[in-house]
Protein backbone atom coordinates (compact mmCIF):
# COMPACT_ATOMS: atom_id res chain seq x y z
CA UNK A 1 0.00 0.00 0.00
CA UNK A 2 1.46 3.39 -0.98
CA UNK A 3 1.50 6.36 1.39
CA UNK A 4 -1.52 8.06 -0.16
CA UNK A 5 -3.68 4.91 0.03
CA UNK A 6 -2.65 4.45 3.66
CA UNK A 7 -3.69 8.04 4.36
CA UNK A 8 -7.11 7.46 2.79
CA UNK A 9 -7.53 4.40 5.00
CA UNK A 10 -6.84 6.45 8.12
CA UNK A 11 -9.41 9.08 7.14
CA UNK A 12 -11.96 6.38 6.33
CA UNK A 13 -11.60 5.17 9.93
CA UNK A 14 -12.34 8.67 11.22
CA UNK A 15 -15.33 8.88 8.87
CA UNK A 16 -16.78 5.67 10.31
CA UNK A 17 -16.69 7.18 13.79
CA UNK A 18 -18.52 10.25 12.48
CA UNK A 19 -21.07 8.01 10.76
CA UNK A 20 -21.74 6.27 14.06
CA UNK A 21 -22.23 9.65 15.73
CA UNK A 22 -24.65 10.66 12.97
CA UNK A 23 -26.78 7.58 13.55
CA UNK A 24 -26.81 8.16 17.31
CA UNK A 25 -27.87 11.74 16.63
CA UNK A 26 -30.73 10.55 14.43
CA UNK A 27 -31.82 8.10 17.10
CA UNK A 28 -31.76 10.84 19.75
CA UNK A 29 -34.15 12.94 17.65
CA UNK A 30 -36.42 10.18 16.35
CA UNK A 31 -36.42 7.21 18.73
CA UNK A 32 -34.57 7.73 22.01
CA UNK A 33 -36.58 8.08 25.23
CA UNK A 34 -35.95 11.26 27.21
CA UNK A 35 -34.20 9.26 29.90
CA UNK A 36 -31.41 8.35 27.49
CA UNK A 37 -30.21 11.92 27.00
CA UNK A 38 -27.39 11.92 29.54
CA UNK A 39 -25.93 8.63 28.35
CA UNK A 40 -26.29 9.69 24.71
CA UNK A 41 -24.40 12.88 25.42
CA UNK A 42 -21.52 10.86 26.85
CA UNK A 43 -21.56 8.46 23.89
CA UNK A 44 -21.39 11.31 21.38
CA UNK A 45 -18.71 13.12 23.36
CA UNK A 46 -16.58 9.96 23.44
CA UNK A 47 -16.96 9.40 19.69
CA UNK A 48 -16.06 13.04 19.00
CA UNK A 49 -13.04 12.70 21.27
CA UNK A 50 -11.86 9.53 19.50
CA UNK A 51 -12.28 11.11 16.07
CA UNK A 52 -10.38 14.15 17.28
CA UNK A 53 -7.61 11.99 18.74
CA UNK A 54 -7.12 10.10 15.46
CA UNK A 55 -7.30 13.26 13.35
CA UNK A 56 -4.80 15.20 15.46
CA UNK A 57 -2.34 12.33 15.93
CA UNK A 58 1.32 12.50 14.87
CA UNK A 59 0.56 9.46 12.70
CA UNK A 60 -1.75 11.59 10.54
CA UNK A 61 0.83 14.36 10.37
CA UNK A 62 3.49 11.89 9.20
CA UNK A 63 1.13 10.37 6.63
CA UNK A 64 0.25 13.83 5.25
CA UNK A 65 3.92 14.64 4.90
CA UNK A 66 4.70 11.36 3.11
CA UNK A 67 1.71 10.94 0.78
CA UNK A 68 2.03 11.96 -2.86
CA UNK A 69 -1.27 12.61 -4.68
CA UNK A 70 -1.39 11.52 -8.32
CA UNK A 71 -4.67 13.05 -9.52
CA UNK A 72 -6.54 16.34 -9.12
CA UNK A 73 -9.10 14.58 -6.92
CA UNK A 74 -6.39 13.20 -4.65
CA UNK A 75 -4.77 16.62 -4.49
CA UNK A 76 -8.08 18.22 -3.48
CA UNK A 77 -8.62 15.46 -0.93
CA UNK A 78 -5.25 16.10 0.68
CA UNK A 79 -5.90 19.84 0.87
CA UNK A 80 -9.09 19.14 2.82
CA UNK A 81 -7.28 16.59 4.98
CA UNK A 82 -4.62 19.15 5.88
CA UNK A 83 -7.20 21.74 6.91
CA UNK A 84 -9.06 19.17 9.02
CA UNK A 85 -5.78 18.17 10.67
CA UNK A 86 -4.90 21.81 11.43
CA UNK A 87 -8.32 22.35 13.00
CA UNK A 88 -7.98 19.20 15.09
CA UNK A 89 -4.45 19.80 16.31
CA UNK A 90 -5.36 23.33 17.33
CA UNK A 91 -8.09 22.12 19.71
CA UNK A 92 -7.37 20.13 22.88
CA UNK A 93 -9.41 16.96 23.17
CA UNK A 94 -10.92 17.96 26.51
CA UNK A 95 -12.35 21.11 24.89
CA UNK A 96 -13.84 19.06 22.04
CA UNK A 97 -15.53 16.65 24.46
CA UNK A 98 -16.65 19.44 26.79
CA UNK A 99 -18.27 21.25 23.87
CA UNK A 100 -20.18 18.15 22.79
CA UNK A 101 -21.35 17.45 26.35
CA UNK A 102 -22.42 21.05 26.84
CA UNK A 103 -24.36 21.02 23.57
CA UNK A 104 -26.18 17.80 24.39
CA UNK A 105 -27.02 18.97 27.91
CA UNK A 106 -28.20 22.37 26.68
CA UNK A 107 -30.32 20.85 23.93
CA UNK A 108 -32.04 18.57 26.44
CA UNK A 109 -32.89 21.53 28.70
CA UNK A 110 -33.94 23.58 25.67
CA UNK A 111 -36.61 21.06 24.65
CA UNK A 112 -38.49 21.61 27.90
CA UNK A 113 -37.70 25.34 28.01
CA UNK A 114 -39.12 25.76 24.52
CA UNK A 115 -42.31 23.92 25.45
CA UNK A 116 -42.69 26.16 28.52
CA UNK A 117 -41.47 29.36 26.82
CA UNK A 118 -39.01 29.64 29.70
CA UNK A 119 -35.72 31.14 28.49
CA UNK A 120 -34.45 31.51 32.05
CA UNK A 121 -34.41 27.72 32.39
CA UNK A 122 -31.84 27.31 29.61
CA UNK A 123 -29.95 30.59 29.93
CA UNK A 124 -27.09 29.17 31.99
CA UNK A 125 -26.62 26.14 29.76
CA UNK A 126 -26.61 28.34 26.65
CA UNK A 127 -24.04 30.65 28.25
CA UNK A 128 -21.78 27.61 28.72
CA UNK A 129 -22.22 26.60 25.06
CA UNK A 130 -21.43 30.14 23.88
CA UNK A 131 -18.37 30.33 26.14
CA UNK A 132 -16.94 27.03 24.87
CA UNK A 133 -17.74 27.95 21.27
CA UNK A 134 -16.01 31.31 21.67
CA UNK A 135 -12.92 29.54 23.05
CA UNK A 136 -12.86 27.00 20.21
CA UNK A 137 -13.49 29.62 17.52
CA UNK A 138 -10.63 31.77 18.77
CA UNK A 139 -8.21 28.84 18.73
CA UNK A 140 -9.23 27.62 15.27
CA UNK A 141 -9.32 31.12 13.85
CA UNK A 142 -5.76 31.75 15.00
CA UNK A 143 -4.60 28.44 13.49
CA UNK A 144 -6.23 29.17 10.12
CA UNK A 145 -5.69 32.92 9.98
CA UNK A 146 -9.41 33.66 10.24
CA UNK A 147 -11.59 35.71 12.54
CA UNK A 148 -13.37 33.58 15.17
CA UNK A 149 -16.74 33.89 13.43
CA UNK A 150 -15.24 33.15 10.01
CA UNK A 151 -13.65 30.06 11.55
CA UNK A 152 -17.13 28.90 12.61
CA UNK A 153 -18.74 29.76 9.27
CA UNK A 154 -16.03 27.91 7.38
CA UNK A 155 -16.72 24.64 9.15
CA UNK A 156 -20.22 24.73 7.63
CA UNK A 157 -19.46 26.45 4.31
CA UNK A 158 -15.89 27.15 3.35
CA UNK A 159 -15.00 29.87 0.89
CA UNK A 160 -17.27 32.68 2.06
CA UNK A 161 -16.63 35.15 4.87
CA UNK A 162 -18.92 36.98 7.25
CA UNK A 163 -18.11 40.23 5.47
CA UNK A 164 -19.13 38.78 2.10
CA UNK A 165 -22.29 37.24 3.52
CA UNK A 166 -23.08 40.47 5.36
CA UNK A 167 -22.91 42.48 2.14
CA UNK A 168 -25.21 39.99 0.38
CA UNK A 169 -27.69 40.08 3.26
CA UNK A 170 -27.63 43.87 3.48
CA UNK A 171 -28.48 44.04 -0.23
CA UNK A 172 -31.38 41.66 0.36
CA UNK A 173 -32.63 43.73 3.30
CA UNK A 174 -32.94 46.67 0.92
CA UNK A 175 -34.76 44.52 -1.65
CA UNK A 176 -37.17 43.19 0.99
CA UNK A 177 -38.05 46.65 2.26
CA UNK A 178 -39.68 47.46 -1.07
CA UNK A 179 -40.68 43.97 -2.26
CA UNK A 180 -42.58 42.82 0.83
CA UNK A 181 -45.28 45.53 0.90
CA UNK A 182 -45.72 45.20 -2.87
CA UNK A 183 -46.12 41.43 -2.60
CA UNK A 184 -48.63 41.82 0.24
CA UNK A 185 -50.66 44.33 -1.77
CA UNK A 186 -50.73 42.11 -4.86
CA UNK A 187 -51.69 39.11 -2.77
CA UNK A 188 -54.57 41.00 -1.17
CA UNK A 189 -55.90 41.99 -4.59
CA UNK A 190 -56.08 38.41 -5.82
CA UNK A 191 -58.41 35.52 -5.08
CA UNK A 192 -58.38 33.89 -1.67
CA UNK A 193 -59.13 30.31 -2.76
CA UNK A 194 -58.33 27.94 0.10
CA UNK A 195 -57.64 24.27 0.57
CA UNK A 196 -60.52 22.26 2.06
CA UNK A 197 -60.35 21.72 5.83
CA UNK A 198 -58.93 18.49 7.25
CA UNK A 199 -58.60 16.01 8.63
CA UNK A 200 -55.78 14.70 6.45
CA UNK A 201 -54.87 11.39 8.11
CA UNK A 202 -51.22 10.99 9.12
CA UNK A 203 -50.90 7.55 7.55
CA UNK A 204 -52.19 8.85 4.21
CA UNK A 205 -49.81 11.82 4.36
CA UNK A 206 -46.88 9.53 5.06
CA UNK A 207 -47.70 7.19 2.18
CA UNK A 208 -48.01 10.12 -0.21
CA UNK A 209 -44.78 11.67 1.05
CA UNK A 210 -42.95 8.40 0.38
CA UNK A 211 -44.48 8.21 -3.09
CA UNK A 212 -43.44 11.74 -4.04
CA UNK A 213 -39.95 11.38 -2.55
CA UNK A 214 -39.44 8.23 -4.60
CA UNK A 215 -40.72 10.02 -7.71
CA UNK A 216 -38.12 12.74 -7.10
CA UNK A 217 -35.43 10.04 -7.15
CA UNK A 218 -34.96 8.95 -3.54
CA UNK A 219 -34.03 5.26 -3.26
CA UNK A 220 -35.81 3.85 -0.23
CA UNK A 221 -33.67 0.74 -0.40
CA UNK A 222 -31.09 2.90 1.39
CA UNK A 223 -33.33 5.45 3.14
CA UNK A 224 -35.91 5.72 5.93
CA UNK A 225 -38.69 8.17 6.69
CA UNK A 226 -39.50 8.72 10.38
CA UNK A 227 -40.95 11.34 12.73
CA UNK A 228 -39.18 13.96 14.83
CA UNK A 229 -39.96 17.32 16.45
CA UNK A 230 -37.94 19.11 13.76
CA UNK A 231 -37.59 17.69 10.21
CA UNK A 232 -34.06 16.83 9.15
CA UNK A 233 -31.96 14.60 6.91
CA UNK A 234 -29.14 12.62 8.50
CA UNK A 235 -27.40 9.28 8.31
CA UNK A 236 -24.92 8.32 5.62
CA UNK A 237 -25.00 8.20 1.79
CA UNK A 238 -26.02 4.53 1.90
CA UNK A 239 -28.32 4.85 4.93
CA UNK A 240 -30.25 8.12 4.65
CA UNK A 241 -32.50 9.09 7.57
CA UNK A 242 -35.27 11.60 6.80
CA UNK A 243 -37.70 12.82 9.43
CA UNK A 244 -40.76 15.03 9.38
CA UNK A 245 -43.72 15.94 11.57
CA UNK A 246 -47.40 15.62 10.69
CA UNK A 247 -50.41 17.86 11.24
CA UNK A 248 -53.76 16.33 10.32
CA UNK A 249 -55.20 19.82 9.78
CA UNK A 250 -52.54 20.70 7.19
CA UNK A 251 -50.84 18.16 4.92
CA UNK A 252 -48.57 20.77 3.32
CA UNK A 253 -46.18 21.08 6.24
CA UNK A 254 -45.17 17.42 6.27
CA UNK A 255 -45.20 17.05 2.51
CA UNK A 256 -42.99 20.05 1.85
CA UNK A 257 -40.75 18.98 4.73
CA UNK A 258 -40.20 15.55 3.21
CA UNK A 259 -39.54 16.94 -0.27
CA UNK A 260 -37.11 19.48 1.19
CA UNK A 261 -35.22 16.73 2.99
CA UNK A 262 -35.38 14.60 -0.16
CA UNK A 263 -33.30 17.27 -1.90
CA UNK A 264 -30.68 16.84 0.82
CA UNK A 265 -30.91 13.06 0.50
CA UNK A 266 -30.45 13.08 -3.28
CA UNK A 267 -27.24 15.06 -2.81
CA UNK A 268 -25.95 12.51 -0.31
CA UNK A 269 -26.95 9.50 -2.40
CA UNK A 270 -25.26 10.89 -5.52
CA UNK A 271 -21.94 11.89 -3.94
CA UNK A 272 -18.91 10.29 -5.67
CA UNK A 273 -18.82 6.68 -4.47
CA UNK A 274 -15.12 6.33 -5.38
CA UNK A 275 -14.29 8.84 -2.61
CA UNK A 276 -16.79 7.71 0.02
CA UNK A 277 -15.52 8.31 3.55
CA UNK A 278 -12.99 10.82 2.24
CA UNK A 279 -13.20 14.59 2.77
CA UNK A 280 -13.36 15.20 -1.00
CA UNK A 281 -16.27 12.77 -1.27
CA UNK A 282 -18.44 14.79 1.10
CA UNK A 283 -20.87 17.55 0.18
CA UNK A 284 -19.31 20.90 -0.69
CA UNK A 285 -20.77 22.62 2.37
CA UNK A 286 -24.08 23.40 4.01
CA UNK A 287 -24.99 26.33 1.73
CA UNK A 288 -24.53 24.02 -1.23
CA UNK A 289 -26.49 21.34 0.62
CA UNK A 290 -29.31 23.78 1.30
CA UNK A 291 -29.35 24.76 -2.37
CA UNK A 292 -30.13 21.14 -3.21
CA UNK A 293 -33.06 20.89 -0.82
CA UNK A 294 -34.45 24.23 -1.98
CA UNK A 295 -34.08 23.59 -5.70
CA UNK A 296 -36.37 20.59 -5.17
CA UNK A 297 -38.83 22.07 -2.67
CA UNK A 298 -38.99 25.76 -3.59
CA UNK A 299 -37.85 25.99 -7.18
CA UNK A 300 -39.39 22.79 -8.61
CA UNK A 301 -42.17 21.54 -6.32
CA UNK A 302 -43.75 24.95 -5.68
CA UNK A 303 -43.70 25.88 -9.37
CA UNK A 304 -46.99 26.15 -11.26
CA UNK A 305 -45.90 23.27 -13.46
CA UNK A 306 -45.47 20.76 -10.65
CA UNK A 307 -48.43 22.03 -8.61
CA UNK A 308 -50.68 21.41 -11.64
CA UNK A 309 -49.46 17.81 -11.53
CA UNK A 310 -49.81 17.55 -7.75
CA UNK A 311 -53.35 18.94 -7.35
CA UNK A 312 -55.20 15.97 -8.92
CA UNK A 313 -52.99 13.51 -7.01
CA UNK A 314 -53.93 15.22 -3.75
CA UNK A 315 -57.60 15.23 -4.73
CA UNK A 316 -57.55 11.47 -5.34
CA UNK A 317 -55.45 10.73 -2.28
CA UNK A 318 -57.47 12.66 0.28
CA UNK A 319 -60.89 12.55 -1.37
CA UNK A 320 -61.17 16.34 -1.22
CA UNK A 321 -61.25 18.91 -4.02
CA UNK A 322 -57.75 20.38 -4.03
CA UNK A 323 -57.16 22.92 -6.78
CA UNK A 324 -54.11 24.56 -8.26
CA UNK A 325 -55.31 27.93 -6.95
CA UNK A 326 -55.72 26.58 -3.44
CA UNK A 327 -52.26 25.06 -3.50
CA UNK A 328 -50.72 28.26 -4.82
CA UNK A 329 -52.33 30.31 -2.07
CA UNK A 330 -51.24 27.89 0.64
CA UNK A 331 -47.67 27.20 -0.55
CA UNK A 332 -46.81 30.66 -1.85
CA UNK A 333 -48.58 32.81 0.72
CA UNK A 334 -46.53 35.77 1.96
CA UNK A 335 -46.95 36.45 5.65
CA UNK A 336 -44.82 38.13 8.29
CA UNK A 337 -44.21 35.21 10.61
CA UNK A 338 -42.50 34.82 13.97
CA UNK A 339 -41.30 31.29 13.14
CA UNK A 340 -38.42 30.78 10.70
CA UNK A 341 -39.41 27.29 9.56
CA UNK A 342 -42.93 28.51 8.76
CA UNK A 343 -41.77 31.59 6.83
CA UNK A 344 -42.35 32.05 3.11
CA UNK A 345 -39.35 32.31 0.81
CA UNK A 346 -39.62 36.10 0.53
CA UNK A 347 -39.39 36.80 4.28
CA UNK A 348 -37.26 33.78 5.26
CA UNK A 349 -33.94 35.59 4.65
CA UNK A 350 -34.94 38.20 7.23
CA UNK A 351 -35.02 35.44 9.85
CA UNK A 352 -31.55 34.34 8.79
CA UNK A 353 -30.23 37.91 8.83
CA UNK A 354 -31.50 38.34 12.39
CA UNK A 355 -29.70 35.20 13.59
CA UNK A 356 -26.56 36.07 11.62
CA UNK A 357 -26.27 39.39 13.40
CA UNK A 358 -27.16 38.07 16.85
CA UNK A 359 -24.79 35.12 16.83
CA UNK A 360 -21.90 37.36 15.78
CA UNK A 361 -22.72 39.68 18.69
CA UNK A 362 -22.93 36.73 21.11
CA UNK A 363 -19.61 35.35 19.95
CA UNK A 364 -17.87 38.72 20.17
CA UNK A 365 -19.28 39.38 23.66
CA UNK A 366 -21.18 42.43 22.46
CA UNK A 367 -24.45 40.75 23.46
CA UNK A 368 -24.92 38.77 26.67
CA UNK A 369 -27.02 35.63 26.74
CA UNK A 370 -29.27 37.28 29.33
CA UNK A 371 -30.06 40.08 26.85
CA UNK A 372 -30.74 37.74 23.94
CA UNK A 373 -34.58 37.68 24.17
CA UNK A 374 -34.86 41.47 24.04
CA UNK A 375 -32.32 41.80 21.25
CA UNK A 376 -34.15 39.12 19.28
CA UNK A 377 -37.49 40.88 19.62
CA UNK A 378 -36.03 44.26 18.71
CA UNK A 379 -34.27 42.78 15.67
CA UNK A 380 -37.35 41.06 14.29
CA UNK A 381 -39.41 44.20 14.81
CA UNK A 382 -36.87 46.20 12.80
CA UNK A 383 -36.75 43.65 9.97
CA UNK A 384 -40.39 42.57 9.65
CA UNK A 385 -42.37 44.96 11.82
CA UNK A 386 -43.64 42.22 14.15
CA UNK A 387 -42.69 41.38 17.76
CA UNK A 388 -42.85 37.81 19.17
CA UNK A 389 -45.40 37.52 22.01
CA UNK A 390 -43.16 35.08 23.93
CA UNK A 391 -39.74 33.47 23.77
CA UNK A 392 -41.11 30.20 22.40
CA UNK A 393 -41.90 32.12 19.23
CA UNK A 394 -38.72 34.13 19.61
CA UNK A 395 -35.23 33.10 20.65
CA UNK A 396 -36.23 29.60 21.79
CA UNK A 397 -37.62 28.42 18.46
CA UNK A 398 -34.45 26.96 16.87
CA UNK A 399 -32.30 24.12 18.15
CA UNK A 400 -29.07 25.33 16.52
CA UNK A 401 -27.48 27.56 19.17
CA UNK A 402 -28.54 25.30 22.02
CA UNK A 403 -26.78 22.40 20.30
CA UNK A 404 -23.67 24.47 19.61
CA UNK A 405 -24.23 25.08 15.87
CA UNK A 406 -23.11 28.71 15.60
CA UNK A 407 -22.18 29.98 12.15
CA UNK A 408 -24.66 27.64 10.44
CA UNK A 409 -27.56 30.01 9.80
CA UNK A 410 -26.03 31.97 6.87
CA UNK A 411 -26.00 28.73 4.87
CA UNK A 412 -29.80 28.73 4.62
CA UNK A 413 -30.11 31.95 2.64
CA UNK A 414 -26.85 31.56 0.74
CA UNK A 415 -28.27 28.18 -0.29
CA UNK A 416 -31.57 29.70 -1.40
CA UNK A 417 -29.67 32.13 -3.59
CA UNK A 418 -27.53 29.34 -5.05
CA UNK A 419 -30.68 27.29 -5.73
CA UNK A 420 -32.20 30.11 -7.78
CA UNK A 421 -28.98 30.50 -9.74
CA UNK A 422 -28.71 26.76 -10.43
CA UNK A 423 -32.37 26.56 -11.44
CA UNK A 424 -31.90 29.40 -13.93
CA UNK A 425 -28.94 27.55 -15.46
CA UNK A 426 -30.74 24.20 -15.54
CA UNK A 427 -33.72 25.79 -17.29
CA UNK A 428 -31.41 27.00 -20.05
CA UNK A 429 -29.89 23.54 -20.35
CA UNK A 430 -33.29 21.80 -20.09
CA UNK A 431 -35.82 23.87 -22.06
CA UNK A 432 -38.56 21.28 -21.37
CA UNK A 433 -38.24 21.73 -17.60
CA UNK A 434 -41.84 22.84 -17.02
CA UNK A 435 -43.25 20.14 -19.28
CA UNK A 436 -41.28 17.55 -17.33
CA UNK A 437 -42.40 18.87 -13.95
CA UNK A 438 -46.02 19.01 -15.15
CA UNK A 439 -45.69 15.21 -15.64
CA UNK A 440 -44.05 14.78 -12.26
CA UNK A 441 -40.78 13.88 -13.96
CA UNK A 442 -37.77 15.02 -11.91
CA UNK A 443 -35.26 12.84 -13.76
CA UNK A 444 -33.87 15.53 -16.11
CA UNK A 445 -33.38 18.00 -13.27
CA UNK A 446 -31.95 15.36 -10.93
CA UNK A 447 -29.58 14.18 -13.64
CA UNK A 448 -28.37 17.72 -14.31
CA UNK A 449 -27.77 18.28 -10.59
CA UNK A 450 -25.97 14.96 -10.23
CA UNK A 451 -23.60 15.97 -13.01
CA UNK A 452 -23.02 19.61 -12.06
CA UNK A 453 -23.22 19.45 -8.25
CA UNK A 454 -23.62 16.06 -6.54
CA UNK A 455 -20.93 14.12 -8.35
CA UNK A 456 -18.31 16.81 -7.65
CA UNK A 457 -18.32 16.21 -3.90
CA UNK A 458 -15.95 18.71 -2.27
CA UNK A 459 -13.46 18.70 -5.13
CA UNK A 460 -14.53 22.31 -5.72
CA UNK A 461 -15.90 25.01 -3.43
CA UNK A 462 -19.32 26.67 -3.57
CA UNK A 463 -18.34 29.48 -5.91
CA UNK A 464 -16.31 27.18 -8.16
CA UNK A 465 -19.22 24.76 -8.50
CA UNK A 466 -21.56 27.64 -9.31
CA UNK A 467 -19.13 29.13 -11.79
CA UNK A 468 -18.76 25.82 -13.64
CA UNK A 469 -22.52 25.17 -13.65
CA UNK A 470 -23.84 28.69 -14.27
CA UNK A 471 -20.94 30.73 -15.59
CA UNK A 472 -20.48 32.90 -12.50
CA UNK A 473 -19.94 32.80 -8.75
CA UNK A 474 -22.83 33.29 -6.32
CA UNK A 475 -24.96 36.16 -7.56
CA UNK A 476 -28.02 37.22 -5.47
CA UNK A 477 -29.66 38.78 -8.54
CA UNK A 478 -31.01 35.37 -9.57
CA UNK A 479 -32.83 34.97 -6.25
CA UNK A 480 -34.30 38.45 -6.48
CA UNK A 481 -35.40 37.77 -10.07
CA UNK A 482 -37.05 34.50 -8.99
CA UNK A 483 -38.94 36.21 -6.16
CA UNK A 484 -39.96 39.09 -8.41
CA UNK A 485 -41.39 36.71 -11.00
CA UNK A 486 -43.22 34.61 -8.41
CA UNK A 487 -44.55 37.27 -6.03
CA UNK A 488 -44.46 40.66 -7.74
CA UNK A 489 -45.68 39.90 -11.26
Amino acid sequence: MNEYAALEQKFARIAVLNEAAAMLGWDAAAMMPEGGAEARGEQLATLAGLAHEFLSSPEIAEALAAAQPETDWQDANMALMREAHIRATALPRDLVEASVRAGRACETIWRQARRDSDFAAVRGALAEVISLTRESAGIIGQALGLSPYDALMSQYQRGITAAEAGAIFARYEGFLKHALPRAEALQASRGSEKLPPGPYPEATQEALARQLAAAAGLKFSSARLDRSAHPFCGGTPTDIRITTRYDEADFCSALMGVLHETGHALYEQNLPAAFRRQPVGEAAGMAMHESQSLIIEMQAVRSDAFLSHLAPILTRTFGKSITLGGLRNRLRHVRRSFIRVEADELTYPAHVLLRFRLEQALLAGDLTVADLPGAWNDGLTALLGITPPDDRQGCLQDIHWYDGAIGYFPSYTLGAMAAAQLMAASRKALPDMDANLARGDFAPLSGWLAQHVHGLGSSLGLNEILANATGEALNPEYFEAHLTARYLA
